[in-house]
């Protein structure tokens, strides 16, 4: 019988609940729009399921199905693929191809791309398996804690009869573990023995890239060197913390967590490569010199770490075939085919997403569930100040955003933002001193905030 191969539990639980229709459901809670771009992904990581029922021999040969997207900024390309990697539990990472420069240059190398990846994938799982061994943790360290604030038991004196005393300090230790969890004790200082790292003397292996030793020498000082000890006074509350945080990773086996992230980085990573269009070279220029052959470069680069290789990280060597790709540029003045041609038939799926218009804008300020407006009203909410946003409000709102879209640089929703800050502006400000605790923003309210700005529109273009 021909076993399956096998992808990380909860990741596999995931996806599996899940089919394109629902992905795409999820995805409309947080992402207005963009229909095509949602229905992409969500074939990609269904996919991903489907591979994993195949037998082995023909699951190894099921190649991701890269995704290019291309629109402009502000429309939700990388929200996309966020909230994608939210709900399937996969290790995501976001970099920019422009801020890589070619082999021989100095600058990140693409490989970096993949090695941070697999830092995210062991943090994700390190903290998965400390919440399985939280309560081991936090027993051993209330233990610990005890230790440090009872007072050694004294021996019986010469001569002393030891019958009546309480040797073990038993009945006291309770009475004080009960003042402890009540909180009683929260005012009381301890002293924990910390250890600190000392920097090590190390040699530079030839052929060690920058990124490597930059990515080691943290976990060489850290783990390696023991360093000094170092006495530090705590409340009670912050020494508890501290010492189930020491007691968790005693009981983590950092060779299974590190096994178990570079398995979920080669089975279920997803690689954001943002402003892809800004490597690619223009028609006619370069002429085989300059600008253009350090962008193709970056490009044969990249090319390997999609294509399928293995890249060796701090946690074990790492094959990049089956981690998911999505690349995304504006492509305003190069345009897919710019890429070399391995390149992009790396990137077989191609979705145009469409810039936000007024009506998106009124949707994206109220339906998600992170929807602006509610993140405003909480915010001022915590200073007791009950906001109420008119429905003409948001209307208006929305206008005044597209409408400097259109008349300065197009950012898509991003442009809300900076337009929720300007018209809120005065209220952030005054809201702890109000005597007022219920403000209504409508329509004019919004008009006296905004309207001179967005008419003068050498004005807008440096505030809004």
């Amino acid at each position: 019988m021909v076993m399956a191969i096998s992808l990380p539990e909860r990741t596999m639980t995931a996806v599996r609940s899940l089919t394109p229709r629902e992905i795409v459901a999820e995805l409309d809670k947080y992402v207005i729009g963009q229909a095509k771009a949602k229905r992409a992904v969500a074939i990609a990581l269904r996919n991903r399921l489907r591979r994993q029922r195949l037998p082995n021999e023909m699951a190894e040969e099921v190649t991701p199905k890269n995704i290019l997207m291309i629109g402009p900024t502000g429309v939700g390309k990388t929200e996309i693929a966020r909230r994608l990697a939210r709900l399937a539990h996969s290790p995501f990472i976001k970099v920019e191809a422009s801020k890589f420069t070619e082999v021989g240059y100095v600058g990140r190398d693409v490989e970096s791309m993949v090695r941070d990846l697999v830092e995210l994938a062991v943090d994700m799982v390190r903290a998965e398996k400390g919440d399985e061994v939280k309560d081991k943790a936090e027993a051993a360290a209330e233990e610990r804690l005890l230790d440090l604030l009872l007072p050694p038991v004294r021996p019986p004196m010469p001569g002393e009869d030891p019958s009546g005393r309480d040797q073990t300090g038993t009945g006291t230790r309770e009475r004080m573990r009960e003042q402890l969890r009540s909180g009683r004790l929260d005012e009381r200082v301890v002293e924990l023995d910390m250890q600190t790292p000392s920097m090590p003397s190390f040699e530079i292996i030839a052929g060690s890239s920058v990124e490597e030793i930059g990515s080691n020498l943290k976990d060489m000082v850290g783990n390696m060197f023991g360093g000094r000890a170092k006495t530090r006074r705590l409340k009670v509350p912050q020494a508890l913390e501290q010492l189930t945080a020491e007691e968790q990773s005693k009981l983590l086996d950092m060779e299974t967590v590190s096994k178990t992230a570079v398995q979920r980085v080669e089975q279920a990573g997803i690689i954001f490569v943002d402003e892809i269009d800004k490597i690619a070279s223009r028609d006619g220029a370069g002429g085989g010199h300059g600008p253009d052959v350090s962008r193709e470069g970056v490009q044969r680069d990249i090319l390997p770490i999609v294509e399928g290789t293995t890249v060796n990280t701090k946690h074990g060597m790492v094959k990049t075939d089956h981690i998911l790709f999505i690349a995304a540029g504006a492509f305003h003045v190069s345009k897919p085919s710019d890429l070399i041609p391995e390149l992009q038939g790396r990137f077989p799926i191609r979705v145009e997403l469409e810039p936000l218009t007024r009506a998106d804008f009124v949707r994206i300020l109220t339906e998600p569930r992170n929807a602006l407006v509610k993140q405003y009203i909480a915010l001022l909410g915590t200073e007791d100040l009950d906001v109420t946003f008119t429905p003409d409000a948001v209307e208006r709102i929305a206008d005044f955003a597209a409408r400097v879209n259109d008349t300065t640089e197009n950012i898509g929703a991003r442009r809300l933002h900076t337009v929720m800050e300007r018209l809120l502006d005065e209220l952030s400000f005054d809201a702890p001193d109000r005597a007022d605790k219920s403000v209504t923003i409508d329509e004019a309210y919004v008009d006296r905030m905004l309207a001179d700005i967005v008419r003068n529109e050498d004005l807008s273009r440096y505030i809004l």
